[in-house]
C-alpha cells in the first residue's frame, strides 16, 4: 500500500529540484515533517523485514541518522533569536533530496517483509539495490550536516566553504548559500565578508547573478545596506547589489523587495563614501531598467542627488547673497538645506516607512567638510551620472531635474571641473534637451529665452564646442544645442556659427553630429527654418557641408537631409549655385537614396527649389531624370 503524506504536504516524488511556488509558501516545519514521518515508518518496515536483515538494519540506522538530523533542523528553524531570520533556502533543497530516497528506502524494506512464494519470485531484491540506496543515503546524511552546519555557523563559527554532495555538480549554489546564510544568521564581520564575496561572484558572470537572486540573496543585501550602524556593511551590500543590476529582470527583483525606497533613504542619510557606492547603485538599476527610473523619480531621489552634486555650489551662492551676515547665518540655511534633502514627504507612502531617522542627515555634515577632496569629487561623479541615467529617455525626470536648481549646477559644473565628472553632467544636459525637444511644455518651461538657467546651459554648451579638444564632449554639446533649436529666435544667431564651423572638424563623428543639429535648424518642424537656413548658409555652411558627402554613409547622409532643407529654404542663394549640387545630386547612388526614404522627398524638393531661381532648363531636365 502506497505511503500517504499528510495533510498539507505534497509527496515528495512530485518535487522538481527546486521547490515549487506552492512549496515556497509552506512553512519550512511542514515540509520536514514528511521526512520525519516517513522515517518513522521505515523504522517499523526495518523491524518487519525477513530478508536481507543486515542491511535494513543498515538503512534503519542510516534514516534514523537522518531523522535526528531533520529534528534538529525543524528546532534551529523555530529557535532564531529576534531580529534574525532562518534561511531555510538550502534546507528546503536538501529536503527533497531526503525525502526522496528515503521514500525508497521504504519501498525497498517492503520487499523484504514475508510474502508468498509467488510474490518472491516476481519482487527479486539484490545486494546491489542496497548498495545503490545506501549510496544515496550517505549522500544526504551529508547533506543534513553541510546544511546544519551552516546553520550553527551564524553563531560566530564564520562562513563555511565545504561542498556538500548536493552541489558536487555545481559549487557556485552551495557558496552561495553559505554566503547568505551568513547574511541572515551570521555576526556583522561575517554579513561583511559574506556580501563581499557575493558582489565577487557576481561580477564574474551572469549565472552567478542569475543564482544568487533565485536563492532570495536580494532581501539579506537590502538589509544589511539599511543598517547604518556600519559603514562598511552598506557599502558591502552596496557592491552586491549593483553588480547584479546590470539586467532589467534583476532590477525588478531589487524593486519587488522594496528596495528603491531603502536606497533612496540610504542615500540621503549616510556617509560620503556609503553614498558613493548607493549612487553609484542607483545609477546602474536607472541604466537597466524603466521601471526603477519611474521608482526612484516617485521616492524623491532626484532631490538628494541634485543636493549633493551641488552642495559646495549652493554654498558659496549663499555666501554672496548674504553679503555681510555672519557665518552662523550661512550654517543654519546649510542645516536648512540639508534637512530639505531628505524629506520624506515626497516620496510614496513607503518612505515613510523609512522615515525614522530621517532628520539625522545634518549628522554627517562635518564628515562631509573633511572629507578628502578626491572623495567629495567621487561622489560627485557618481551623483551626476545616476542624474544623466534617470533623464534618460525620461521626460518626467528631465522635468523634476529642471524643478530643482539642477540646471544651474550642472552647467556650473561644466564650466568648473574636467574629466568624468564633466562629461557626466554634459550628459545629463543633453537627455534634459533630449526631453524638451520631444515634449513643448517642458521645453517652454524648461528653456525660456529669459530665463537664467537656460542662458548659462547655453553659455557652456557653445564654450564646450568651441573650446573643447575632446570629441566626445563636444558631441553631447553639440546634440544638445541641436534639440534646443527651436528655442531661439531668429536673431539668435550666435549658436549656429559654432556649429557651421564644426561641418570641418577633422573628427568625421563631430562634423556629422554638427550636420544633424544645424538640420533641425532648417527643417520644416522648425518655425524659423528659413530665416536659420540663410543664417547657415551666411556663415560660409555650404562647402563643409558639400565635403561632408565625399565621407562615410551617415555623414553622406545627413549632410544630404542638410544641403537638401538649405536649397528648400534659401534656393535662391548664389552660393548654392556655386557649391556644385546639381553635380552631387548626380552622383548619388540610387542604392543608398532607396535605403533611405526621407532623400526620395527631399531631393526632388531640393531641385525643384533651386530650379526657381538657376538655370530652370537644367534643373528641370535633373528633376526628370532622377525620379525615384
Amino acid at each position: 500500500m502506497a505511503t500517504k503524506p499528510p495533510p498539507g504536504i505534497l509527496p515528495q516524488n512530485k518535487q522538481t529540484q527546486n521547490p515549487t511556488a506552492i512549496e515556497q509558501e509552506k512553512r519550512i516545519e511542514e515540509v520536514l515533517s514528511y521526512p520525519i514521518l516517513l522515517s518513522d515508518r521505515v523504522d517499523e518496515a526495518v523491524k518487519e523485514a525477513e530478508s536481507f536483515k543486515l542491511e535494513c538494519l543498515e538503512v534503519g540506522k542510516k534514516v534514523g541518522n537522518l531523522c535526528q538530523m531533520l529534528r534538529a533542523a525543524v528546532r534551529l528553524s523555530t529557535s532564531t533569536t529576534a531580529g534574525v531570520s532562518f534561511y531555510d533556502r538550502p534546507l528546503r533543497r536538501i529536503a527533497a533530496e531526503v525525502s526522496k530516497h528515503i521514500e525508497k528506502s521504504l519501498a525497498l524494506l517492503k520487499k523484504c517483509k514475508r510474502r508468498s512464494v509467488l510474490r518472491r519470485v516476481v519482487t527479486i531484491v539484490s545486494a546491489a539495490d542496497f548498495r545503490k540506496l545506501l549510496g544515496h543515503l550517505d549522500s544526504s546524511v551529508a547533506d543534513m550536516k553541510w546544511v546544519l552546519s551552516i546553520f550553527e555557523s551564524g553563531a560566530g563559527g564564520g562562513i563555511v566553504l565545504s561542498l556538500p554532495p548536493i552541489a558536487s555538480n555545481d559549487p557556485i549554489i552551495s557558496w552561495v548559500w553559505s554566503f547568505i546564510a551568513s547574511l541572515h544568521m551570521g555576526q556583522l564581520q561575517d554579513k561583511i565578508e559574506a556580501a563581499n564575496e557575493l558582489a565577487s561572484l557576481a561580477k564574474d558572470n551572469d549565472r552567478n547573478k542569475q543564482i544568487i537572486v533565485e536563492e532570495s540573496g536580494i532581501s539579506p543585501l537590502l538589509k544589511l545596506l539599511r543598517d547604518n550602524s556600519s559603514p562598511d556593511a552598506q557599502i558591502a551590500a552596496a557592491a552586491a547589489l549593483y553588480n547584479l543590476a546590470n539586467d532589467n529582470e534583476r532590477v525588478s527583483s531589487i524593486i519587488d523587495e522594496l528596495g528603491v525606497p531603502i536606497i533612496v533613504q540610504v542615500l540621503g542619510d549616510s556617509p560620503m563614501r556609503v553614498q558613493i557606492s548607493v549612487a553609484n547603485l542607483v545609477a546602474t538599476m536607472a541604466e537597466h531598467c524603466p521601471m526603477a527610473q519611474e521608482d526612484f523619480a516617485r521616492e524623491n531621489v532626484i532631490r538628494p542627488l541634485v543636493t549633493l552634486l551641488s552642495f559646495d555650489i549652493f554654498m558659496e551662492d549663499l555666501k554672496i547673497r548674504v553679503g555681510k551676515q555672519s557665518i552662523h547665518s550661512i550654517v543654519q540655511i546649510n542645516k536648512e538645506m540639508e534637512k530639505s534633502l531628505i524629506r520624506p514627504g515626497f516620496g510614496s507612502s513607503l518612505s515613510m516607512h523609512y522615515s525614522e531617522g530621517s532628520t539625522k542627515g545634518g549628522n554627517h555634515r562635518k564628515e562631509r567638510e573633511n572629507e578628502k577632496p578626491e572623495v567629495k569629487q567621487k561622489l560627485k561623479i557618481n551623483c551626476a551620472e545616476a542624474l544623466w541615467m534617470l533623464a534618460r529617455g525620461s521626460v518626467p525626470n528631465s522635468r523634476r531635474i529642471t524643478e530643482t536648481k539642477g540646471l544651474l549646477c550642472l552647467a556650473k559644473l561644466v564650466e568648473t571641473e574636467q574629466g568624468e565628472l564633466q562629461y557626466n553632467c554634459l550628459m545629463t544636459i543633453m537627455e534634459i534637451t533630449a526631453a524638451a525637444e520631444s515634449n513643448a511644455d517642458l521645453r517652454q518651461a524648461a528653456f525660456k529665452t529669459n530665463s537664467p538657467a537656460a542662458k548659462s546651459v547655453v553659455d557652456q554648451l557653445l564654450r564646450v564646442i568651441k573650446e573643447s579638444d575632446t570629441p566626445r564632449l563636444k558631441i553631447s554639446a553639440i546634440r544638445a544645442i541641436g534639440s534646443l533649436s527651436r528655442t531661439f529666435p531668429a536673431r539668435e544667431t550666435r549658436v549656429i556659427g559654432p556649429l557651421v564651423k564644426q561641418l570641418s572638424h577633422s573628427n568625421q563623428d563631430v562634423a556629422t553630429e554638427a550636420a544633424i543639429s544645424l538640420g533641425k535648424f532648417a527643417c520644416p518642424d522648425n518655425f524659423l527654418c528659413i530665416e536659420h537656413s540663410k543664417t547657415i548658409i551666411e556663415f560660409k555652411g555650404v562647402p563643409p557641408v558639400m565635403r561632408l558627402l565625399r565621407d562615410n554613409e551617415r555623414a553622406t547622409l545627413h549632410g544630404l537631409i542638410l544641403i537638401c532643407y538649405l536649397a528648400i529654404n534659401a534656393g535662391k542663394s548664389e552660393d548654392l549655385e556655386r557649391a556644385g549640387i546639381l553635380p552631387a545630386f548626380e552622383g548619388i547612388d540610387r542604392a543608398f537614396i532607396a535605403q533611405h526614404p526621407e532623400l526620395k522627398e527631399l531631393i526632388p524638393q531640393a531641385i525643384y527649389h533651386l530650379s526657381v531661381f538657376h538655370q530652370a532648363h537644367t534643373h528641370s531636365g535633373l528633376l526628370t531624370q532622377m525620379q525615384f
